[in-house]
């Protein structure tokens, strides 16, 4: 299984970007999502960046992945690092709602 990991640019170079994130520092491959200003969120698969990240959805998928080492570890007081998603009426995608007629 793979899992993406948001990591934030702290340099750079061509075709690559030293990234930190999740607690590691790793030279990131950028040719799928081109040269990335220091600063910049990507959500990094086996050390190549498949997409630019804002920094909101960099927090939403650190804390996911939180849950999901604290569920492994047997912890299940987890649904703080889901805030999005507290009191928010699930949707269905768009391929699944009703057509009007």
């Amino acid at each position: 299984m793979c899992i993406g990991l948001p990591m934030q640019v702290v340099a750079k170079e061509p075709g690559f970007a030293l990234c930190e994130g999740m607690g590691e520092k790793r030279r990131v491959d950028t040719l799928l999502v081109g040269e990335q200003p220091v600063g910049r969120w990507l959500l990094v698969f086996l050390d190549s960046a498949r997409e630019v990240l804002t920094e909101e959805q960099a927090v939403q998928i650190g804390q996911a992945l939180q849950a999901l080492d604290l569920a492994l570890k047997g912890e299940s007081e987890v649904g703080h690092l889901f805030a999005d998603l507290v009191e928010r009426e699930p949707q269905l995608p768009a391929h699944l709602q009703p057509t009007s007629r």
